[in-house]
């Protein structure tokens, strides 16, 4: 059995090439992709096995990609009650709607796994770009998988964006669209501690997500600025939700960790510690003062209303359109380009209600 491959990474697989390394015919190969014939369970699995190793993409949708259809953009957020990455669909539909695309949500439920599997979904289905908002996972495995498709789509004429992440290690064509993560966490708990504060409870989110490490090191960075000790005790990792803002003060407040205010990874952190603290007859900002991050239309909402970081949510889902579209619509060259694109927003600290210096005593 042959198992030639197309020539290059940049040559599309055919029918042709599926059925000759499967070693069935082309009608067969139709057969399993079409969906509408019953096939055996074993020829199902072989040409699905070559399907994958070639990448292959069947002609409808290459057409498309060529130009024969309205172009798509998928855009995979991991919750779509999530409000600062909905800031961030609401930038990209919007830019994309203006050009007469078409945009296309899914929700990957923090879960890794789906979240490749959607990219590499919607890469078959055609695209002409697939946006991921939020954080990235850091770990190898998902990293190599994530550029694998990365080059996939490339390969297919469409283009990977990431949004609120970093971009991905080595020549990958990609296109990045972040914020300036640790500098927005250094801001914050520099003017936490330029206020007074000593011991800081530290939320930050998820251990495992690029997002939480960029803000804890901006926060520790800020700690080692003023000389104060950072003390890893006071930092508690947890999902970007209201419930663990709540349970983690809780503990501490049980724990009875003297600590004088709370840096929350998001705004939505900080409402549920908000919470906890009042349920403990604490005020905020007299007896412990408390900031956010994202600045949503919650943090104003809030009594009182929560100190933040402002993001660009919107801007940046309009940049990350406007960035592949005008790649697609530019010269040959930068369409044959492989290299990738970073581009980062600025972030700046929303000084409202929540903080004042400690109390003399707790």
């Amino acid at each position: 059995m042959s198992h030639r491959k197309p020539s290059s990474d940049t040559t599309r697989a055919t029918i042709r090439d599926v059925a000759e390394q499967a070693g069935v015919s082309v009608a067969s190969v139709s057969r399993v992709l079409s969906g509408n014939y019953p096939v055996s369970d074993d020829l199902r699995r072989r040409v699905m096995k070559v399907v994958g190793d070639l990448d292959y993409v069947t002609n409808a949708h290459a057409r498309s990609l060529a130009g024969g259809g309205t172009p798509t953009v998928a855009i995979l957020i991991n919750n779509i009650t999530g409000a600062a990455f909905a800031h961030v669909a609401k930038g990209v539909e919007g830019a994309a709607t203006l050009r007469g695309w078409l945009s296309l949500v899914g929700t990957t439920g923090d879960d890794p796994e789906r979240e490749l599997a959607l990219v590499n979904l919607m890469r078959q289905q055609g695209v002409a770009a697939v946006v991921l908002l939020g954080g990235a996972y850091d770990y190898d495995e998902y990293q190599l998988r994530m550029a694998r498709f990365a080059r996939s789509l490339d390969a297919a004429g469409s283009r990977l964006v990431l949004v609120g992440r970093p971009p991905l290690e080595g020549d990958v064509p990609a296109t990045t669209v972040d914020y300036d993560n640790e500098g927005g966490a250094y801001a914050m708990a520099s003017h936490l501690l330029s206020a007074g504060h000593r011991r800081v409870l530290i939320l930050p989110g998820p251990a495992e997500l690029t997002t939480a490490q960029g803000r804890l090191r901006g926060a520790r960075r800020a700690f080692e600025a003023y000389g104060v000790p950072f003390e890893q005790g006071l930092v508690r990792h947890g999902p970007y939700d209201d419930e663990h803002g709540y349970g983690a003060v809780e503990a501490a407040l049980h724990e009875i960790l003297d600590f004088t205010a709370v840096l929350a990874g998001t705004d939505v952190v900080a409402a549920g510690a908000m919470q906890a603290l009042r349920a403990a007859g604490l005020r905020v900002p007299e007896d412990v003062s408390i900031v956010g991050y994202d600045d949503i239309p919650l943090a104003s909402q809030l009594t009182p209303q929560l100190t933040t970081v402002h993001v660009p949510y919107e801007e940046m889902g309009r940049v990350a359109l406007r960035a592949v579209a005008d790649r697609r619509e530019g010269d040959a060259a930068r369409r044959r380009s492989a290299d990738g694109d970073h581009l980062v927003l600025g972030t700046h600290v929303v000084v409202r209600n929540s903080v004042q210096p400690p109390p003399t005593r707790r």
